[in-house]
Protein backbone atom coordinates (compact mmCIF):
# COMPACT_ATOMS: atom_id res chain seq x y z
CA UNK A 1 0.00 0.00 0.00
CA UNK A 2 1.29 3.44 -0.91
CA UNK A 3 2.16 5.64 2.02
CA UNK A 4 3.66 8.78 0.48
CA UNK A 5 2.11 11.09 -2.10
CA UNK A 6 4.89 12.40 -4.36
CA UNK A 7 2.71 14.67 -6.47
CA UNK A 8 -0.31 14.86 -8.73
CA UNK A 9 -1.28 15.48 -12.35
CA UNK A 10 -4.57 17.37 -12.79
CA UNK A 11 -6.63 17.36 -15.99
CA UNK A 12 -9.71 19.59 -16.05
CA UNK A 13 -12.42 20.51 -18.47
CA UNK A 14 -13.09 24.23 -18.72
CA UNK A 15 -15.88 25.94 -16.79
CA UNK A 16 -19.29 27.10 -17.97
CA UNK A 17 -19.22 29.06 -21.24
CA UNK A 18 -21.47 30.65 -23.81
CA UNK A 19 -22.75 28.39 -26.58
CA UNK A 20 -20.73 27.60 -29.68
CA UNK A 21 -20.87 25.44 -32.78
CA UNK A 22 -18.47 22.79 -34.04
CA UNK A 23 -18.54 21.03 -37.39
CA UNK A 24 -19.98 17.53 -36.80
CA UNK A 25 -17.40 15.93 -39.11
CA UNK A 26 -14.14 17.84 -38.60
CA UNK A 27 -14.93 19.32 -35.15
CA UNK A 28 -13.67 22.70 -36.26
CA UNK A 29 -15.13 25.01 -33.63
CA UNK A 30 -16.29 28.60 -33.49
CA UNK A 31 -15.15 30.89 -30.71
CA UNK A 32 -16.99 31.33 -27.45
CA UNK A 33 -16.43 33.01 -24.07
CA UNK A 34 -16.24 31.92 -20.47
CA UNK A 35 -19.04 33.09 -18.17
CA UNK A 36 -18.86 34.42 -14.61
CA UNK A 37 -20.30 31.07 -13.53
CA UNK A 38 -17.48 29.32 -15.36
CA UNK A 39 -14.79 31.32 -13.60
CA UNK A 40 -16.43 30.60 -10.24
CA UNK A 41 -16.60 26.87 -10.96
CA UNK A 42 -12.90 26.76 -11.79
CA UNK A 43 -11.92 28.95 -8.83
CA UNK A 44 -13.81 26.67 -6.45
CA UNK A 45 -12.16 23.63 -8.04
CA UNK A 46 -8.79 25.27 -7.40
CA UNK A 47 -9.75 25.83 -3.78
CA UNK A 48 -10.77 22.18 -3.45
CA UNK A 49 -7.50 20.97 -4.94
CA UNK A 50 -5.62 23.27 -2.57
CA UNK A 51 -7.47 21.84 0.43
CA UNK A 52 -6.63 18.32 -0.75
CA UNK A 53 -3.03 18.60 -1.90
CA UNK A 54 -1.57 21.80 -0.41
CA UNK A 55 -2.97 21.54 3.11
CA UNK A 56 -0.53 20.25 5.73
CA UNK A 57 -3.37 18.65 7.70
CA UNK A 58 -4.76 16.77 4.68
CA UNK A 59 -3.91 13.07 4.28
CA UNK A 60 -3.24 13.89 0.60
CA UNK A 61 -0.77 16.69 1.33
CA UNK A 62 2.10 16.72 -1.19
CA UNK A 63 5.20 16.63 0.96
CA UNK A 64 7.79 19.24 0.15
CA UNK A 65 5.56 21.45 -2.00
CA UNK A 66 5.46 25.13 -1.15
CA UNK A 67 1.85 25.91 -0.22
CA UNK A 68 2.21 29.66 0.36
CA UNK A 69 4.12 31.37 -2.45
CA UNK A 70 4.26 29.34 -5.64
CA UNK A 71 7.60 27.77 -6.51
CA UNK A 72 7.59 27.67 -10.28
CA UNK A 73 9.97 24.71 -10.37
CA UNK A 74 7.32 22.60 -8.65
CA UNK A 75 4.36 23.32 -10.94
CA UNK A 76 3.81 23.01 -14.70
CA UNK A 77 0.61 24.34 -16.30
CA UNK A 78 -0.63 23.99 -19.88
CA UNK A 79 -3.89 25.22 -21.43
CA UNK A 80 -5.41 24.40 -24.80
CA UNK A 81 -5.75 27.58 -26.88
CA UNK A 82 -7.72 25.99 -29.71
CA UNK A 83 -11.31 26.14 -30.92
CA UNK A 84 -12.84 27.37 -27.67
CA UNK A 85 -10.27 30.15 -27.59
CA UNK A 86 -9.87 31.90 -24.25
CA UNK A 87 -12.39 29.73 -22.39
CA UNK A 88 -9.87 27.01 -21.57
CA UNK A 89 -7.02 29.42 -20.82
CA UNK A 90 -9.26 31.61 -18.65
CA UNK A 91 -10.42 28.51 -16.80
CA UNK A 92 -6.81 27.76 -15.92
CA UNK A 93 -6.31 31.32 -14.65
CA UNK A 94 -9.39 31.03 -12.41
CA UNK A 95 -8.38 27.62 -11.07
CA UNK A 96 -4.89 28.82 -10.23
CA UNK A 97 -6.33 31.76 -8.27
CA UNK A 98 -8.05 29.21 -6.03
CA UNK A 99 -5.00 26.94 -5.88
CA UNK A 100 -2.56 29.75 -5.05
CA UNK A 101 -4.59 32.69 -3.67
CA UNK A 102 -3.21 36.17 -3.15
CA UNK A 103 -0.63 36.20 -0.38
CA UNK A 104 0.17 39.24 1.76
CA UNK A 105 3.73 37.94 2.12
CA UNK A 106 4.40 38.50 -1.56
CA UNK A 107 6.51 41.59 -0.84
CA UNK A 108 9.90 43.03 -1.62
CA UNK A 109 12.24 45.50 0.09
CA UNK A 110 13.45 48.23 -2.23
CA UNK A 111 16.74 50.08 -2.12
CA UNK A 112 15.03 53.24 -0.84
CA UNK A 113 13.83 51.40 2.26
CA UNK A 114 10.19 50.90 1.26
CA UNK A 115 8.42 47.54 1.42
CA UNK A 116 6.21 46.86 -1.65
CA UNK A 117 3.43 44.29 -1.76
CA UNK A 118 2.51 42.64 -5.05
CA UNK A 119 -0.47 43.93 -7.00
CA UNK A 120 -3.99 42.92 -6.00
CA UNK A 121 -2.99 42.22 -2.39
CA UNK A 122 -0.25 39.82 -3.39
CA UNK A 123 -1.86 38.13 -6.41
CA UNK A 124 0.28 35.23 -7.60
CA UNK A 125 1.08 35.06 -11.30
CA UNK A 126 1.51 31.38 -12.06
CA UNK A 127 2.98 30.73 -15.55
CA UNK A 128 0.57 29.13 -18.02
CA UNK A 129 1.80 27.61 -21.26
CA UNK A 130 -0.72 28.48 -23.95
CA UNK A 131 -0.78 25.50 -26.32
CA UNK A 132 -1.64 26.72 -29.80
CA UNK A 133 -2.88 23.81 -31.98
CA UNK A 134 -1.05 25.18 -35.02
CA UNK A 135 2.25 24.96 -33.10
CA UNK A 136 1.71 21.91 -30.89
CA UNK A 137 -0.61 18.99 -31.65
CA UNK A 138 -0.54 17.41 -28.17
CA UNK A 139 -3.80 18.81 -26.74
CA UNK A 140 -5.87 18.75 -29.95
CA UNK A 141 -4.66 15.74 -31.88
CA UNK A 142 -7.98 15.50 -33.72
CA UNK A 143 -7.85 18.96 -35.35
CA UNK A 144 -7.11 18.77 -39.10
CA UNK A 145 -6.53 15.02 -38.76
CA UNK A 146 -7.67 13.42 -42.02
CA UNK A 147 -7.82 9.88 -40.68
CA UNK A 148 -9.94 11.09 -37.76
CA UNK A 149 -12.31 12.81 -40.21
CA UNK A 150 -12.49 9.61 -42.26
CA UNK A 151 -13.23 7.56 -39.14
CA UNK A 152 -16.02 9.96 -38.18
CA UNK A 153 -17.51 9.69 -41.67
CA UNK A 154 -17.32 5.89 -41.43
CA UNK A 155 -19.05 5.98 -38.03
CA UNK A 156 -21.88 8.04 -39.52
CA UNK A 157 -22.21 5.48 -42.35
CA UNK A 158 -22.15 2.44 -40.06
CA UNK A 159 -25.01 0.02 -39.41
CA UNK A 160 -24.80 0.95 -35.73
CA UNK A 161 -25.40 4.61 -36.54
CA UNK A 162 -28.25 3.76 -38.91
CA UNK A 163 -29.92 1.71 -36.20
CA UNK A 164 -29.60 4.55 -33.68
CA UNK A 165 -31.09 6.95 -36.23
CA UNK A 166 -34.07 4.70 -36.67
CA UNK A 167 -34.54 4.32 -32.91
CA UNK A 168 -34.39 8.06 -32.23
CA UNK A 169 -36.15 9.57 -35.25
CA UNK A 170 -39.46 10.09 -33.44
CA UNK A 171 -37.78 11.86 -30.53
CA UNK A 172 -35.60 14.05 -32.76
CA UNK A 173 -38.70 15.11 -34.69
CA UNK A 174 -40.00 16.77 -31.50
CA UNK A 175 -36.90 18.97 -30.99
CA UNK A 176 -37.05 21.71 -33.69
CA UNK A 177 -39.19 24.12 -31.60
CA UNK A 178 -36.40 24.23 -29.02
CA UNK A 179 -33.36 24.58 -31.30
CA UNK A 180 -33.56 28.01 -32.91
CA UNK A 181 -33.18 26.62 -36.43
CA UNK A 182 -30.25 24.27 -35.82
CA UNK A 183 -30.18 21.09 -37.95
CA UNK A 184 -31.94 18.27 -36.13
CA UNK A 185 -29.91 15.25 -37.17
CA UNK A 186 -28.14 12.54 -35.23
CA UNK A 187 -24.86 13.68 -36.80
CA UNK A 188 -25.40 17.10 -35.23
CA UNK A 189 -26.15 15.67 -31.78
CA UNK A 190 -23.42 17.46 -29.85
CA UNK A 191 -24.50 20.86 -31.12
CA UNK A 192 -28.11 20.06 -30.26
CA UNK A 193 -27.11 19.15 -26.72
CA UNK A 194 -24.79 22.13 -26.31
CA UNK A 195 -27.47 24.61 -27.35
CA UNK A 196 -30.10 23.11 -25.07
CA UNK A 197 -27.69 22.78 -22.15
CA UNK A 198 -26.44 26.37 -22.41
CA UNK A 199 -29.96 27.72 -22.75
CA UNK A 200 -31.16 25.63 -19.79
CA UNK A 201 -28.46 27.20 -17.62
CA UNK A 202 -28.77 30.82 -18.78
CA UNK A 203 -32.27 31.32 -20.22
CA UNK A 204 -35.09 31.08 -17.68
CA UNK A 205 -37.86 31.13 -20.32
CA UNK A 206 -36.19 28.31 -22.26
CA UNK A 207 -35.64 26.23 -19.12
CA UNK A 208 -39.30 26.62 -18.19
CA UNK A 209 -40.60 25.73 -21.66
CA UNK A 210 -38.37 22.68 -22.25
CA UNK A 211 -40.08 19.38 -21.30
CA UNK A 212 -38.21 17.95 -18.29
CA UNK A 213 -37.19 14.70 -19.99
CA UNK A 214 -35.79 16.28 -23.15
CA UNK A 215 -32.40 17.45 -21.89
CA UNK A 216 -31.50 14.10 -20.23
CA UNK A 217 -32.53 12.29 -23.41
CA UNK A 218 -30.46 14.61 -25.58
CA UNK A 219 -27.52 14.26 -23.17
CA UNK A 220 -27.69 10.46 -23.44
CA UNK A 221 -27.61 10.65 -27.24
CA UNK A 222 -24.74 13.15 -27.15
CA UNK A 223 -22.82 10.81 -24.83
CA UNK A 224 -23.28 7.93 -27.26
CA UNK A 225 -22.41 10.12 -30.24
CA UNK A 226 -19.23 11.64 -28.84
CA UNK A 227 -17.93 8.36 -27.42
CA UNK A 228 -18.44 6.83 -30.85
CA UNK A 229 -16.46 9.64 -32.47
CA UNK A 230 -13.60 10.06 -29.98
CA UNK A 231 -12.78 6.41 -29.28
CA UNK A 232 -11.69 3.32 -31.19
CA UNK A 233 -11.72 -0.37 -30.28
CA UNK A 234 -8.02 -0.55 -31.19
CA UNK A 235 -5.60 1.59 -29.17
CA UNK A 236 -4.03 2.98 -32.34
CA UNK A 237 -7.38 3.67 -33.98
CA UNK A 238 -8.07 7.10 -35.44
CA UNK A 239 -10.88 7.76 -32.97
CA UNK A 240 -8.35 7.64 -30.13
CA UNK A 241 -6.15 10.33 -31.67
CA UNK A 242 -6.94 12.84 -28.90
CA UNK A 243 -5.68 10.40 -26.27
CA UNK A 244 -2.77 9.17 -28.37
CA UNK A 245 -1.48 12.74 -28.71
CA UNK A 246 -1.95 13.85 -25.09
CA UNK A 247 -0.66 10.71 -23.35
CA UNK A 248 3.06 11.26 -24.07
CA UNK A 249 2.94 14.52 -22.11
CA UNK A 250 0.92 12.89 -19.33
CA UNK A 251 3.40 10.05 -18.94
CA UNK A 252 6.33 12.49 -19.03
CA UNK A 253 4.72 14.54 -16.23
CA UNK A 254 4.10 11.43 -14.13
CA UNK A 255 7.70 10.29 -14.56
CA UNK A 256 9.01 13.72 -13.63
CA UNK A 257 6.92 13.72 -10.45
CA UNK A 258 8.17 10.23 -9.59
CA UNK A 259 11.81 11.24 -10.16
CA UNK A 260 13.33 12.28 -6.84
CA UNK A 261 15.82 14.56 -8.63
CA UNK A 262 13.09 16.46 -10.49
CA UNK A 263 11.40 19.29 -8.54
CA UNK A 264 8.04 18.91 -10.33
CA UNK A 265 5.23 18.02 -7.93
CA UNK A 266 2.07 19.47 -9.48
CA UNK A 267 1.23 19.28 -13.19
CA UNK A 268 -2.00 20.72 -14.58
CA UNK A 269 -3.57 20.67 -18.05
CA UNK A 270 -6.73 22.64 -18.91
CA UNK A 271 -8.62 20.94 -21.72
CA UNK A 272 -11.72 20.55 -23.86
CA UNK A 273 -13.89 17.48 -23.25
CA UNK A 274 -12.52 15.39 -26.15
CA UNK A 275 -9.30 13.99 -24.62
CA UNK A 276 -11.21 12.65 -21.61
CA UNK A 277 -13.22 10.31 -23.85
CA UNK A 278 -10.12 8.83 -25.49
CA UNK A 279 -8.19 8.62 -22.21
CA UNK A 280 -10.96 6.77 -20.39
CA UNK A 281 -11.23 4.40 -23.36
CA UNK A 282 -7.50 3.77 -23.79
CA UNK A 283 -6.90 3.16 -20.07
CA UNK A 284 -9.82 0.74 -19.65
CA UNK A 285 -11.72 3.02 -17.26
CA UNK A 286 -14.78 3.47 -19.49
CA UNK A 287 -15.04 -0.25 -20.22
CA UNK A 288 -15.16 -1.06 -16.51
CA UNK A 289 -17.39 1.93 -15.69
CA UNK A 290 -19.78 2.63 -18.61
CA UNK A 291 -21.09 5.75 -16.86
CA UNK A 292 -17.80 7.39 -17.91
CA UNK A 293 -18.29 6.53 -21.59
CA UNK A 294 -19.62 9.98 -22.46
CA UNK A 295 -19.25 13.71 -22.05
CA UNK A 296 -17.69 15.11 -18.92
CA UNK A 297 -19.34 18.09 -17.23
CA UNK A 298 -18.02 21.63 -16.91
CA UNK A 299 -15.13 21.79 -14.41
CA UNK A 300 -14.76 18.01 -14.39
CA UNK A 301 -11.37 16.94 -13.11
CA UNK A 302 -9.05 13.95 -13.24
CA UNK A 303 -6.43 13.76 -10.50
CA UNK A 304 -3.71 11.17 -11.17
CA UNK A 305 -1.74 10.77 -7.96
CA UNK A 306 1.85 9.53 -7.96
CA UNK A 307 2.54 7.48 -4.84
CA UNK A 308 5.61 5.84 -3.35
CA UNK A 309 4.91 2.36 -1.93
CA UNK A 310 6.13 1.49 1.55
CA UNK A 311 8.52 -1.14 0.23
CA UNK A 312 10.43 1.39 -1.88
CA UNK A 313 9.43 -0.23 -5.16
CA UNK A 314 8.52 1.66 -8.32
CA UNK A 315 6.06 4.53 -7.77
CA UNK A 316 2.46 3.81 -8.66
CA UNK A 317 -0.40 5.94 -9.95
CA UNK A 318 -4.02 6.23 -8.90
CA UNK A 319 -6.74 7.87 -11.01
CA UNK A 320 -9.48 9.86 -9.30
CA UNK A 321 -12.29 11.57 -11.23
CA UNK A 322 -14.76 14.25 -10.23
CA UNK A 323 -17.47 14.85 -12.83
CA UNK A 324 -18.29 18.51 -12.34
CA UNK A 325 -19.01 20.90 -9.51
CA UNK A 326 -21.67 18.82 -7.73
CA UNK A 327 -19.67 15.58 -7.70
CA UNK A 328 -16.97 14.18 -5.43
CA UNK A 329 -13.71 12.53 -6.42
CA UNK A 330 -14.07 8.78 -6.99
CA UNK A 331 -11.17 6.38 -7.54
CA UNK A 332 -11.28 4.34 -10.76
CA UNK A 333 -8.73 1.52 -11.29
CA UNK A 334 -6.68 1.68 -14.47
CA UNK A 335 -6.07 -1.00 -17.10
CA UNK A 336 -8.89 -3.23 -15.89
CA UNK A 337 -7.21 -3.90 -12.55
CA UNK A 338 -8.38 -3.44 -9.00
CA UNK A 339 -5.71 -1.16 -7.53
CA UNK A 340 -2.85 1.18 -8.27
CA UNK A 341 -0.61 0.52 -11.31
CA UNK A 342 2.96 1.49 -12.04
CA UNK A 343 3.80 4.23 -14.50
CA UNK A 344 5.66 1.61 -16.52
CA UNK A 345 2.54 -0.53 -16.76
CA UNK A 346 0.55 2.39 -18.16
CA UNK A 347 3.35 3.36 -20.54
CA UNK A 348 3.84 -0.19 -21.80
CA UNK A 349 0.10 -0.53 -22.40
CA UNK A 350 -0.27 2.60 -24.51
CA UNK A 351 3.21 2.98 -26.03
CA UNK A 352 2.46 1.21 -29.34
CA UNK A 353 -0.31 3.73 -30.06
CA UNK A 354 1.32 6.96 -28.89
CA UNK A 355 1.93 9.95 -31.15
CA UNK A 356 5.22 11.25 -29.79
CA UNK A 357 6.12 13.86 -32.38
CA UNK A 358 4.72 16.08 -35.07
CA UNK A 359 6.20 13.74 -37.69
CA UNK A 360 4.30 10.81 -36.22
CA UNK A 361 1.12 12.89 -36.08
CA UNK A 362 1.46 13.83 -39.77
CA UNK A 363 1.77 10.16 -40.65
CA UNK A 364 -1.03 9.00 -38.33
CA UNK A 365 -3.34 11.72 -39.65
CA UNK A 366 -2.32 11.39 -43.31
CA UNK A 367 -1.64 15.11 -43.45
CA UNK A 368 1.07 16.61 -45.65
CA UNK A 369 0.05 20.28 -45.43
CA UNK A 370 -1.19 21.49 -42.04
CA UNK A 371 0.32 22.03 -38.59
CA UNK A 372 3.91 21.83 -39.86
CA UNK A 373 3.39 18.72 -41.98
CA UNK A 374 4.03 20.73 -45.14
CA UNK A 375 7.40 21.88 -43.84
CA UNK A 376 8.30 18.32 -42.90
CA UNK A 377 7.30 17.04 -46.34
CA UNK A 378 9.33 19.79 -48.04
CA UNK A 379 12.34 18.98 -45.89
CA UNK A 380 12.10 15.29 -46.74
CA UNK A 381 11.73 16.06 -50.46
CA UNK A 382 14.68 18.43 -50.37
CA UNK A 383 16.85 15.86 -48.65
CA UNK A 384 15.96 13.18 -51.18
CA UNK A 385 16.51 15.55 -54.08
CA UNK A 386 19.98 16.44 -52.78
CA UNK A 387 21.06 12.78 -52.68
CA UNK A 388 23.67 11.87 -55.37
CA UNK A 389 22.10 10.75 -58.64
CA UNK A 390 23.96 7.45 -58.52
CA UNK A 391 22.36 6.67 -55.19
CA UNK A 392 18.94 7.55 -56.53
CA UNK A 393 19.08 5.46 -59.74
CA UNK A 394 21.61 2.64 -59.48
CA UNK A 395 20.44 -0.66 -58.01
CA UNK A 396 22.20 -1.56 -54.80
CA UNK A 397 22.41 -4.60 -52.55
CA UNK A 398 20.24 -5.00 -49.43
CA UNK A 399 23.28 -4.24 -47.26
CA UNK A 400 24.03 -1.14 -49.26
CA UNK A 401 20.38 -0.16 -49.08
CA UNK A 402 20.59 -0.31 -45.30
CA UNK A 403 23.55 2.09 -45.21
CA UNK A 404 21.93 4.39 -47.75
CA UNK A 405 18.68 4.38 -45.81
CA UNK A 406 20.51 5.36 -42.64
CA UNK A 407 22.34 8.14 -44.46
CA UNK A 408 19.17 9.48 -46.03
CA UNK A 409 17.42 9.37 -42.67
CA UNK A 410 20.13 11.54 -41.18
CA UNK A 411 19.95 13.90 -44.13
CA UNK A 412 16.18 14.11 -43.92
CA UNK A 413 16.26 14.81 -40.19
CA UNK A 414 18.91 17.51 -40.59
CA UNK A 415 16.89 19.15 -43.33
CA UNK A 416 13.74 18.93 -41.23
CA UNK A 417 15.44 20.56 -38.27
CA UNK A 418 16.77 23.33 -40.51
CA UNK A 419 13.37 24.07 -42.06
CA UNK A 420 11.48 23.86 -38.78
CA UNK A 421 14.00 26.05 -37.01
CA UNK A 422 13.60 28.64 -39.74
CA UNK A 423 9.79 28.47 -39.71
CA UNK A 424 9.37 28.15 -35.94
CA UNK A 425 7.22 25.05 -36.39
CA UNK A 426 5.69 22.47 -34.17
CA UNK A 427 6.46 20.69 -30.98
CA UNK A 428 4.72 17.99 -28.96
CA UNK A 429 4.37 18.38 -25.24
CA UNK A 430 6.36 21.02 -23.44
CA UNK A 431 6.67 23.21 -26.50
CA UNK A 432 6.56 26.95 -26.71
CA UNK A 433 3.21 28.63 -26.34
CA UNK A 434 2.31 32.05 -27.59
CA UNK A 435 1.29 33.32 -24.20
CA UNK A 436 2.70 32.77 -20.73
CA UNK A 437 1.90 34.59 -17.55
CA UNK A 438 4.78 36.28 -15.84
CA UNK A 439 6.14 34.30 -12.90
CA UNK A 440 5.95 35.21 -9.26
CA UNK A 441 9.30 36.28 -7.82
CA UNK A 442 10.44 34.61 -4.64
CA UNK A 443 9.42 36.08 -1.32
CA UNK A 444 11.88 37.56 1.14
CA UNK A 445 11.98 34.28 3.05
CA UNK A 446 12.46 32.26 -0.16
CA UNK A 447 14.98 34.59 -1.73
CA UNK A 448 17.43 31.82 -2.46
CA UNK A 449 14.88 29.74 -4.36
CA UNK A 450 14.53 30.04 -8.09
CA UNK A 451 11.25 31.78 -8.99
Amino acid sequence: MADKLLGVLILTRHGDRAGFYQDPKTYTASGTAITPLGTKQEFQLGQLLRSMYLNASSPLNIQGMNDTLVNQNQIHVRADAGGELGVIYDSAVALLQGLFPANANYTQDLANGTDVQGALAGYQYVPIESVEPTNDVSLEGYTLCNTFNDATTAFYASAEFAQKKNETSAFLAMLPPYLDGRPVTLENMYNIFDFMNVQSIHNADFAKALPPTFLPQVRALANWHEYGVFTSANLDGAGNIAGRAILPGIIANLRSIANATDPLKFAYQSLAYKPFLSLFNMTGVAQAHPELAGLVNYAASVAIEVRQPNDGSEPVIRLNFKNGTDASFVTYPLLGGSGDVTISALANHVNPALVNSTTQWCTACNNTQDRGCGALAQAAAAALASAPAAHRHQPISPVGAGFLGAGLTVAVMLAMFAVLTFLGCLTIGRGKGKARRAGTPSSKSDHDEKA
